[in-house]
Parts: structure tokens; C-alpha cells; sequence
């Protein structure tokens, strides 16, 4: 027998983006804020990137899920297995059925090991690995910093990976250790972007390409990972070109993501994304379902997906929410976003852009597309403060 409840403002997911709308909703007053995620711990997940090139502990990016509950929100832990947005309605595993006035669905995406058959068994192994999981980050420092000489290969897949250049912060922090080391020219690195750049802001791309050539490493963009074989540790790769096979010593991916199943059974995904939540990348509002909206990494906002582009996005959905209501002008996102990589082990770039590539920089001065000291220490150091103190208790605008 299912029990059943009701909620003004219900949130499906727990991360970043949930959390984060529902303090922002109870600082604007709205009093009955519910969240569902099945987790008992919240992880920072930027940090992943810094624990797989050595800077950082899952301890630094880990607290309990209940230490992040806003004060005044209900938590749910158990786990979505479907909704019916014609009746918002939600049900969970454990049997219960939530309904509500306004549903907000951002659980993130998951790693889709089937879109590169292969790559699960490969990161299995001590020769493959990934920033994406946090079982598997710690793995990958372990793998890069004990290589001194082969191949090593970096895979940037496109497909709806989370902030995808963070996944060249492992590729420049290792470099780095293995010129300080002395072992860097016994090291081939390639990297593999499947995109056609490597971040979307043209002067980013041309600091990131520098300091690839720097480090003697050979950059193939439009290039694809078809298979990977672990056995014989080989890469199926796809490009202009034609297809070829890839050994390696040593294997980094950012591996495509999808979004949950019951996404697409509940009916909300936008057709040919994927499995994605097709929600209006201006306002956030579901395309079909007025009382649904959609944001981070499961949503469809023509941007790239990212920690950074949540500090917009939350509030877009707050007041909008809000303005459906009342019947007020509704706030816009304009697919702003943000990549912040290491070009080495002691400085890093950051590089912020709309969903048209056009730069769009927090501050006109110091110019932070130049790699710098002061926001490598910045990003490693000073935001998973302000994640935990500022964005959780949702002081974002």
C-alpha cells in the first residue's frame, strides 16, 4: 500500500542543483520545499578532477547528505521510479506517491558505459580510469603518476559530459609531474577530443592548445572512441580520417553520460536528446508540462553542463516559478557557463562563455582566460568553500 503526500515545491535530485534551488526557494519564502535523493552523501564534485591529478581526498569533496538538507526542506531518501507530470505526481521505490504544486526534476546524468563498449571492463583495470566516478578518481592519480614511459591517452568524449573540459585537468597535472620527474619525453601523450575545440571560447582554446604543445602533447579534435579492447589495452578511434586501432600504457576518459531511465519512460525528455529533459533553455520551463521544470545536467539548455552554469540557472528557476504564479515577467538564462583547467601544477585558466561562445566574464579585471596562480589556488582551495557556505545555503542571484 503506497502512502501519499503533497508539496508545494517538489526538487528530484540532491546535488548541486537541488540543493541550492531549495535554500533559494526558502530564502524567498516559500515554505513547503521537499527533496528526493537516495544518497546519504553529498560530494562537491569538481574536486574529482583534483583528487584524479593528485591535489585532493574524496574526504576534501565529501560531507552527509543530511549536514546539506536546507532548514525547513523534507528529504526523501529513496530513489524516483516514474512520474506523471499530467497529475505531478512522483513515485519513489519504497512505495510512496508525492504530489505537488511546481515539480523541478534535476538529478544529474549518469556514465554511459554502453556508448563506448569496452570502456567499463577497461576501467576496471590498473591501465584505464575515469574523474567522473568518485570510486574511480583516486585510481586515476595512481595510474598517471606511476607511468614513466608509453602511451597515455586522454578521451574527451561530447556527449553530454558533464563540464567536459575539466577533463583536461588530469591530462596537465600529470604533464607537469612527469616533466618534474624527468620522464615526460619517454611519455607520448594524446589527447582525443571529440568535440572540435577544446573549450567553446576561442581565446581559451588558443591557451589550452599552447600549453598542450608545451608539453609535447598531440591534440586530435573531431576524433571519436568507438571500443575500447582491455585486454589487449587498444582504442577503436574514429575521425575524419577513417577508423584506427590505439594502444595505450595508460587510458584517462571522460566517458559519455545519459540521462536517468525514467526520464524518458515518464514522458519528459525532448526527442533525439538522449533521454533528456526537454525543457524552454531560456526560462527552464518544461516544453509540455507548465508545473515541471528542468535544470543542470539532465536538462536540455543548449549549453554546456556545468557547477558553474547552476549558479545561473537556479535562480532563473526560483523566480520563475514564482512568476508562473503570479503572472510576472519571468527571468532568462542565457546558456551561461564555465571551465575552469589547469594549464599545469600551479596555474589555471578559467574560461566563461554563453551558449553563443561568447565571453562572458564574472569580472572585466584581472583577465582570467590567462592562466594564472591565483585562480588555480582559487579553484582548488576557495570554491569548495563557497560551495558549502554560499551556493548550499542558497546565496546565489
Amino acid at each position: 500500500m503506497s502512502s501519499h503526500r503533497h508539496h508545494d515545491v517538489l526538487i528530484v535530485g540532491g546535488g548541486n542543483a537541488g540543493i541550492s534551488l531549495a535554500a533559494k526557494l526558502r530564502r524567498d519564502r516559500c515554505r513547503d520545499v521537499a527533496v528526493v535523493d537516495p544518497k546519504q552523501t553529498h560530494e562537491y564534485r569538481p574536486l574529482l578532477s583534483w583528487v584524479a591529478g593528485g591535489f585532493a581526498t574524496l574526504d576534501d569533496l565529501r560531507r552527509p547528505q543530511a549536514d546539506v538538507i536546507p532548514d525547513g526542506v523534507r528529504w526523501y531518501p529513496d530513489r524516483v521510479v516514474a512520474i506523471e507530470p499530467e497529475r505531478s505526481l512522483v513515485r519513489l521505490a519504497g512505495g510512496e506517491e508525492i504530489t505537488c504544486t511546481d515539480l523541478v526534476v534535476c538529478p544529474g546524468s549518469q556514465v554511459d558505459w554502453d556508448a563506448i563498449p569496452g570502456s567499463e571492463a577497461a576501467v576496471a583495470t590498473p591501465y584505464a580510469s575515469t574523474s567522473y566516478l568518485p570510486e574511480h578518481a583516486p585510481d586515476t592519480w595512481t595510474m598517471l603518476s606511476s607511468l614513466t614511459s608509453g602511451r597515455a591517452v586522454f578521451a574527451i568524449s561530447d556527449r553530454h559530459v558533464p563540464c567536459a573540459p575539466v577533463g583536461l585537468k588530469p591530462l596537465f597535472l600529470a604533464a607537469d609531474h612527469w616533466r618534474a620527474t624527468g620522464v615526460l619525453g619517454d611519455v607520448e601523450i594524446e589527447l582525443l577530443v571529440e568535440a572540435d575545440r577544446l573549450v567553446d571560447l576561442d581565446r581559451a582554446d588558443r591557451e589550452l592548445r599552447a600549453a598542450a604543445e608545451d608539453f609535447g602533447v598531440r591534440v586530435r579534435t573531431a576524433t571519436t572512441v568507438e571500443s575500447v579492447d582491455a585486454s589487449s589495452r587498444t582504442l577503436r578511434v574514429r575521425s575524419a580520417g577513417g577508423s584506427e586501432d590505439l594502444h595505450y600504457d595508460a587510458l584517462y576518459l571522460a566517458p559519455p553520460h545519459r540521462a536517468p531511465g525514467w526520464v524518458a519512460e515518464s514522458g519528459l525528455d525532448a526527442p533525439g536528446s538522449d533521454g533528456f529533459v526537454a525543457v524552454d533553455p531560456h526560462t527552464l520551463q518544461h516544453v509540455a508540462y507548465p508545473t515541471v521544470w528542468g535544470l543542470g545536467d539532465v536538462a536540455t539548455v543548449d549549453a554546456l553542463p556545468s557547477g558553474g552554469a547552476l549558479r545561473k540557472q537556479a535562480p532563473v528557476v526560483a523566480h520563475n516559478i514564482a512568476a508562473r504564479r503570479t503572472g510576472k515577467p519571468v527571468r532568462r538564462y542565457d546558456g551561461y557557463s564555465i571551465g575552469p583547467v589547469t594549464t599545469s601544477r600551479t596555474h589555471l585558466l578559467l574560461a566563461e562563455f554563453d551558449r553563443d561562445r561568447r565571453p562572458e566574464p564574472t569580472v572585466a579585471f584581472p583577465d582570467l582566460v590567462r592562466p594564472r596562480r591565483s585562480t588555480f589556488l582559487f579553484d582548488r582551495y576557495v570554491e569548495p568553500q563557497v560551495y558549502w557556505h554560499r551556493l548550499l545555503t542558497g546565496h546565489v542571484s
